[in-house]
């Protein structure tokens, strides 16, 4: 039978609907456009990621700049994997700037908590109203910039006052070099990305050793993130991380928590595929108990969700 030109007006245009579907499915600083096979309790919280908006400018010594990353562009990934909850975290980029921040807790309708930055002048007044905009910690970032070491101490007190945690993100040998400090901090204390434990010594290095150590402390968190940030092995498994991850899980899965990392800063050219990365978790945390209290229970109750 002849293809008419009818029939073959209404194949484009099958095609071209098709083509606008895959489109629209594709996230913003993400590849792939599949749902992970790994089902996300309901109030599951994404604990780490992070927003870019130019109207702010960069800090003056910041390293990282990256595109511009929207609250909107980041509900496209929510959509894919399911989650609804979240954390914002002020990059490295603006330094002790937190509007960027502070502008996502504002449109994010009470679904989002936030990590800011601040150095040792800020006032009592400015942290009760961070607090009251939803802020639940503050950051320390040793690879990149950010606070700085000597305010540790007196800010996690401060802070504390607030029922916040610090949150560092150092070197794994660095961390090794602060454990004395970190261990006595009064406030909670979160690792991000899973401490970024070197490879290929893995978890007989000196920095998963320290982990460890600090882990016995029930203040102590980790945030099983970033796994592209150490791995040798890279995607889509980032094997050799695993065992890291899969380790810490085993040692206190009640205190383990899981970020994606959007969009991704430190990934400049290939961005990964988040839904293979939250699929990774299942190998991580075999028990859908374990993933359970590391998706939704002890995110919700470090960060204060209801």
């Amino acid at each position: 039978m002849a293809f008419s030109r009818r029939r073959f007006i209404q194949a484009v245009g099958t095609i071209g609907a098709i083509a606008s579907v895959r489109a629209q499915a594709q996230t913003p600083y993400s590849s792939g456009e599949e749902r992970p096979k790994l089902q996300m309790p309901h109030g599951s919280v994404d604990s780490h990621m992070h927003l870019y908006d130019d109207r702010y400018p960069a800090a003056a010594n910041a390293t990282l700049r990256p595109p511009n990353a929207y609250l909107t562009d980041y509900h496209a990934l929510q959509s894919r994997l399911g989650i609804h909850r979240m954390v914002i975290v002020t990059p490295s980029t603006y330094g002790t700037d937190n509007r960027c921040m502070l502008e996502g807790l504002k449109h994010s309708q009470g679904a989002a908590r936030g990590v800011a930055v601040v150095n040792g002048s800020i006032t009592d007044e400015d942290l009760a109203e961070l607090h009251n905009a939803g802020v639940r910690g503050i950051r320390f970032n040793l690879s990149y910039g950010g606070a700085a070491l000597s305010d540790l101490e007196r800010l996690a007190a401060r802070v504390n006052e607030f029922g916040w945690n610090v949150q560092i993100v150092a070197p794994g040998t660095q961390l090794t070099d602060l454990e004395t400090r970190l261990r006595q901090l009064p406030a909670r204390l979160v690792i991000d990305h899973m401490g970024h434990v070197p490879q290929p010594e893995g978890t007989e290095s000196d920095a998963f050793k320290t982990i460890r150590r600090l882990l016995d402390n029930e203040k102590v968190w980790v945030k099983l993130s970033g796994p592209y940030i150490r791995s040798k092995v890279g995607p889509p498994s980032y094997a050799d991380v695993g065992l890291v991850a899969k380790a810490l899980v085993e040692l206190k899965p009640q205190r383990m928590l899981w970020g994606s990392d959007w969009p991704h800063p430190t990934m400049q050219q290939q961005k990964p595929d988040d839904a293979l990365m939250l699929d990774l978790l299942a190998g991580w945390a075999p028990g859908e108990a374990e993933r359970t209290m590391i998706l939704k229970d002890n995110p919700a109750a470090l960060y204060g969700f209801e």
